[in-house]
């Protein structure tokens, strides 16, 4: 079907064409976008790299991680990998991008794994998202790969599904930047079968990951995640082509739904048609109005609806936007086309006839110029209600200036006196010129009543001084006559094409200033974090744009009270604590200029969102009468509706916060009673068959076997001791009571009072202690520590297998000394790095693991900050195992043992 559509821009976009020229400038960016680990990124991206390779093509591995896959490294093998460059991090060294060398070497490709990885400390970017932007800016290509979970916007969603939150993310802008995003999918039981092959992570570590990480329903998830971001970023990138060829579309590659609204009372229908149609297609959706001329005039009703109807698009889920235009339908459809709408959606005209041979109708041209672009017409039979505010409006205020007529009586005193000068060389009728100058400037600096008077004060001046008889309003001439009608019409017209322009420019400058200031009340209100700083930004902000004294009063105790207020106010009388009151019982405005309670100092308006009322704001100032004109009121929605939302949004941190406390609170009940009635339970149990054993049997049994029952007595009882003391423990950490008696202390005499009271537990390992002599003294608690590094190798004693070496070692940088204990056990799984620390939590072990009440490493975080260090988990990189390294700073003057000695 040809587009028949008028005046359809065919110029390319200057920003599309902006966007294309700052890409060429720049190297090309690709990134292999997974679901989840294991799907197999690295191994297409080498892939891809070996194709370009092909092509004669200089490409180099800047970093690739085969995690020890044998089918990776066999692709990495053929390829120039730039060595890694090493850094110093708390005396191990790390392996990291070499960055420089790359730049040096300048390949026309680089192949970058792990685009979200934290770069060492000391390294020249933090993130090396921000080395591969380095290398771009260099015009270098970059392959690189990323899992949808470290994606910055979708980080908290992810961490709802998985129960686990990754630290490392990437801005959302680096995957709208990126010139290629291709997806690598696996099928959630595809995906399991490689980690039971053992193609992912080590069988061990495996088991873990299906059990917790990667259960089909988590991969689905993850999946659908990944595929919806990929397929925004194509949307996004259709778009800008289409922008950038100046390609009119729409190309229905995925639909779009665009609601076409005015103050007609049947908008609030069509918004909702539009919503239903959205939904149904799963598409993004937009209300829009064209503001021409004509509805820049609108009555205040009148404008009050149409605000309603852009207020409901957005409440349920779509933009709101307006755009200035002349012609409705040829500027909603150059939008769509410009957009790439697919869908139009417009109201059954419902005028005369005979009016729309006069006016035309905006559905008839929708239609007949629309293109490829379907037109759905609605009947919108569902009216909607009157906009019923319940609040008296103050008229604006149009108070009569003489200073303007005097302005036009100058300017035409300044014609007259021009007139006077060219009488002697122009013809008469070439002087009403000079007049009309001075309508159109009468019509510019003072408005339409000024052009009025200038128009008639002209018109009888030029009469009185230049038409013969001259100084009479008598006109001899009948040309004269005809050509003063035709300057008065041309000057009235003039005039008021003037003045409209003028009005239309001031309301333009108006909405711009408006729109700022709401736009920085947006990013202030975006930034706030707590309730109090959102509602004095709100008094503020309200105050400041509507010229009246603000309070805010909010739920509290079953009452309403005053929570901000500028300028600072707190004190209310009993009628405004009644208007206030009823205002936030019945959402509604009551009090001063209301139809309820009118009596009140203020005007409470209800503080809402589309959910629930948030609070009462009270307005007053020291005129009399209504407050607020219509204008001012619509304004006060907008900051109101803004407002309202960032209070919800604190009040629903707040109450995640309280159930997160609450699930938390009900967790570690649930743990301790599970662990009391099993490591309390145990103990005893074994204490009461062994006493009871010796009480009933004691003179019939060997020496031999009546000592191992007292030892499994004193065993057991010290086992129980050391449950108690941990509970105990906890809990004066938990309530703050741990005061450290810090003083200086050799760090060796802790370590070896630790090792002597943990011998019975480290009867069945090795021990290597790995110290210098001349490490620095501490300034700790030498009991808190001890008991540090006590839980420290119980821990290593309960994961590592009989026979295995428990490693201590110790060193110190610069400002610190750190403390390492290694075991040869199974690791701790990468998930569980962080939650290793938590009361009560447990890492799954196998059965030759004594149990543990999941206290232990939670008591060391605790006694460690106290004393002003940090403890953290890892894993070992020379073997298997597990790292807990503790990091203590040296205090200023700290003395050295030698020169104790």
């Amino acid at each position: 079907m040809p587009d028949d559509r008028p005046d359809v821009d065919t110029r390319p976009s200057p920003d599309a064409l902006l966007e294309n020229a700052e890409r060429e400038a720049r190297g090309r960016l690709k990134i292999f976008l997974g679901a989840a680990p294991g799907v197999g990124k690295t191994y297409e991206m080498l892939v891809s790299g070996r194709a370009r390779k092909s092509e004669s093509l200089d490409v180099v591995i800047g970093v690739v991680e085969t995690h020890g896959r044998q089918e990776t490294q066999a692709l990495v093998d053929g390829f120039e990998v730039i060595s890694r460059r090493k850094v110093d991090y708390r005396g191990h060294l790390l392996d990291e991008m070499d960055l420089d060398a790359i730049l040096a070497r300048r390949p026309q490709l680089v192949l970058v794994d792990e685009l979200a990885h934290t770069n060492a400390e000391g390294s020249r970017h933090s993130k090396r998202y921000l080395d591969v932007e380095e290398i771009l800016a260099q015009g270098i290509d970059v392959y690189s790969t990323l899992n949808v979970q470290h994606i910055e916007s979708l980080n908290d969603i992810v961490a709802k599904i998985t129960r686990i939150r990754v630290r490392e993310t990437v801005p959302d802008s680096i995957i709208d930047r990126a010139d290629d995003v291709e997806i690598i999918d696996l099928t959630p039981d595809d995906l399991i079968k490689r980690l039971h092959d053992g193609k992912v992570y080590l069988p061990t570590t495996a088991k873990r990951a299906i059990a917790n990480y990667f259960s089909p329903g988590n991969l689905t998830a993850l999946r659908e995640l990944a595929l919806r971001r990929t397929a925004e970023r194509v949307d996004d990138q259709l778009l800008s082509h289409m922008q950038a060829h100046a390609i009119p579309g729409p190309w229905a590659a995925g639909d779009r739904v665009l609601v076409c609204i005015d103050h007609d009372p049947r908008g609030a229908a069509l918004v909702r048609y539009a919503k239903r149609q959205a939904h149904r297609l799963r598409a993004p959706w937009t209300a829009i109005h064209v503001e021409t001329p004509r509805s820049v005039n609108l009555p205040d009703a009148d404008k009050d609806r149409l605000a309603s109807h852009l207020r409901l698009a957005e409440q349920l889920g779509g933009d709101a936007m307006i755009i200035p235009g002349q012609s409705v339908a040829r500027d909603i459809l150059r939008h769509a086309a410009a957009n790439n709408f697919t869908h139009v959606v417009t109201g059954k005209p419902n005028k005369p006839r005979w009016r729309e041979w006069i006016e035309g109708s905006v559905s008839h041209d929708l239609i007949r110029h629309a293109g490829d672009i379907s037109v759905h017409v609605a009947s919108g039979m569902e009216r909607a209600a009157p906009v019923a505010r319940g609040v008296k409006t103050a008229p604006p205020s149009r108070q009569f200036k003489l200073q303007p007529y005097f302005l036009s009586t100058l300017y035409i005193s300044i014609a007259l006196a021009l007139g006077a000068l060219l009488d002697q060389v122009l013809d008469v009728r070439n002087l009403a010129l000079v007049f009309l100058i001075a309508v159109l400037t009468s019509a510019v600096t003072a408005g339409l009543g000024p052009a009025l008077y200038a128009c008639v004060a002209s018109a009888l001046a030029f009469n009185f001084f230049f038409l013969e008889p001259r100084y009479t309003l008598t006109i001899r001439d009948p040309e004269s006559v005809l050509a003063l009608i035709f300057f008065l019409v041309v000057a009235v017209t003039a005039s008021n094409l003037t003045a409209r322009v003028q009005r239309q420019a001031a309301a333009a400058r108006q909405r711009a200033r408006t729109a700022e200031d709401l736009y920085l009340f947006s990013k202030k209100l975006a930034s706030t974090g707590t309730l109090d700083d959102v509602l004095w930004a709100t008094a503020y902000q309200i105050a400041s744009m509507l010229k009246v004294r603000v309070v805010i009063l909010m739920p509290e105790d079953d009452s309403i009270a005053v929570k901000a207020g500028y300028p600072p106010d707190d004190t209310l009388v009993d009628a405004d604590i009644a208007a206030a009151r009823w205002a936030w019982e019945n959402d509604r405005p009551a009090g001063r200029g209301a139809d309820t309670l009118p009596g009140a100092k203020r005007l409470y308006l209800p503080l809402k969102t589309g959910r629930t009322a948030i609070g009462v704001v009270g307005l007053d100032n020291d005129k009399q009468g209504p407050l607020l004109t219509p204008e001012q009121q619509r304004l006060f929605d907008a900051l109101a509706d803004q407002a309202a939302l960032a209070i919800e949004r604190v009040q629903l941190v707040a109450d995640v916060d309280r159930a997160r406390l609450a699930a938390e609170a009900d967790r570690l009940r649930s743990a301790l009673l599970t662990s009391i009635s099993h490591d309390l339970k145990t103990p005893l149990a074994a204490i009461m068959g062994a006493a009871g054993t010796l009480r009933d049997y004691s003179g019939a049994m060997p020496e031999e076997d009546r000592s191992d029952l007292l030892s499994t007595v004193v065993d057991e009882s010290e086992r129980l001791n050391r449950f108690i003391a941990n509970l105990l423990d906890m809990t004066r950490i938990e309530s703050g009571a741990t005061e450290p008696n810090a003083s200086f202390h050799d760090v060796g005499d802790v370590v070896g009072a630790a090792l002597r009271r943990a011998g019975k537990m480290l009867a069945r390992h090795r021990t290597a202690i790995d110290m210098p002599a001349d490490l620095p003294m501490l300034k700790l608690d030498p009991v808190l520590f001890e008991q540090v590094l006590f839980n420290l190798l119980d821990n290593a004693a309960k994961y590592a297998p009989p026979g295995s070496t428990i490693r201590i070692r110790a060193w110190a940088d610069e400002s610190a000394v750190i403390l390492q204990v290694l075991d040869e056990g199974p690791g701790i799984p990468s998930g569980d790095l962080e939650r290793v620390f938590d009361s009560f939590y447990r890492v799954s072990k196998g059965d030759h693991v004594r149990a543990g009440t999941g206290l232990g490493l939670s008591i060391c975080r605790g006694f460690v900050e106290a004393m002003g260090g940090t403890i953290s988990a890892g894993n070992r990189t020379d073997r298997s195992g597990a790292v807990l390294t503790v990091t203590m700073p040296i205090p200023a003057g700290a003395p050295n043992v030698k020169d104790l000695t």
